[in-house]
């Protein structure tokens, strides 16, 4: 009897094919299985997932696998899935990292530019009639050049954003659980603070890129949002629960800081009333990773560990395994 594999919703058609081109694979409407129970009912008939940020493979869903051997999440982060019950399942768990680097790093400084220069409010005041003439005074922004940018995390998106920070002629500095390299701190001229307050009282521009978790949930809270200055921009590519957003959204109000840029949500895919019509924040719903190319290579990874643990590769030749 063939293998099945169920991919949660529809993503590029080529990694579709790979797999089919394997085993018998199923794809399901968008959203159907953003609730557990509708993947505890379907999991017992299938070998292998390919998920979603956005399913909760809980402890309830890996025991319903039955037949479960392998959960290769279209992502490279992996806060849906329970790895402890995977880990006691004795089932596979890979992501994706590495592949949206370039994309997601892109998007961060599209978003450090929009919201520095304040495009979102200067096409709204367009479209909006106000426009009557050049004004000297009109919508003036923050030059990116010459700006200190502080970087929350720096794996291999939040290097990737520093570089080319550093080409837009930005200083770079640092917070990370561990200090990187010494070449790439000199390659980047970047500067390691081990406290995150001295970062945000000495940066223009925070960018985050840390993983969530129990430390990181809310570590962007009214405490590190007073530290802030009245000019001090914020942009999450990283989790929206890094975030706290009543507390942003009061100080975006209050115009204690300068403006937001965010990509990602607390409560995703549901968004903080007073945020959407907030001063200079441009919201966008996790698109950072949303190019072609990094689309089909996240598949594609996916896809790959599929077919490795299925047609019993060694694991250790499946790069992108998490464990076991």
């Amino acid at each position: 009897m063939s293998q099945r594999v169920l991919v949660t919703e529809p993503i590029i058609p080529s990694v579709i094919d790979k797999l089919e081109s394997h085993f018998q694979v199923d794809v399901g409407e968008r959203g159907t299985y953003n609730d557990e129970e509708a993947l505890i009912e379907a999991i017992p008939r299938y070998e292998a997932i390919l998920p979603m940020l956005s399913n909760p493979i809980t402890e309830q869903v890996i025991e319903a696998g039955e037949n479960l051997k392998i959960i290769a999440n279209h992502a490279v982060g992996y806060n849906n899935i329970d790895l402890e019950a995977a880990d006691k399942h004795n089932v596979y768990v890979a992501n994706t990292p590495g592949v949206l680097t370039d994309s997601c790093a892109e998007f961060t400084i599209g978003l450090m530019l929009a919201v520095s220069r304040r495009f979102f409010e200067a096409q709204r005041y367009l479209l909006n009639g106000k426009f009557n003439n050049w004004e000297p005074l009109g919508f003036l922004g923050k030059e990116l050049n010459g700006s200190t940018l502080g970087i929350v995390g720096m794996g291999r998106i939040g290097t990737g954003v520093a570089r080319r920070a550093k080409a837009l002629g930005m200083d770079i500095q640092y917070h990370n659980r561990n200090r990187v390299d010494k070449e790439t701190e000199q390659q980047l001229d970047a500067t390691y603070c081990q406290e995150l307050k001295t970062l945000i009282q000495d940066s223009d521009i925070i960018s985050l890129h840390c993983p969530l978790t129990d430390e990181t949930h809310h570590l962007i809270d009214e405490g590190a949002l007073s530290l802030m200055d009245d000019d001090t921009i914020l942009i999450n590519t990283s989790r929206g629960p890094v975030v706290e957003e009543a507390a942003l959204a009061e100080a975006l109000h209050n115009e204690t800081i300068g403006g937001a840029g965010l990509d990602v949500f607390e409560h995703e895919p549901d968004v903080h009333p007073r945020l959407q019509d907030a001063p200079n924040c441009l919201l966008t719903p996790h698109i950072a990773s949303a190019s072609y190319q990094t689309r089909e290579a996240i598949g594609m990874l996916a896809a790959n560990a599929i077919i490795g643990i299925l047609q019993n590769q060694p694991a250790s030749e499946i790069p992108n395994l998490i464990q076991p």
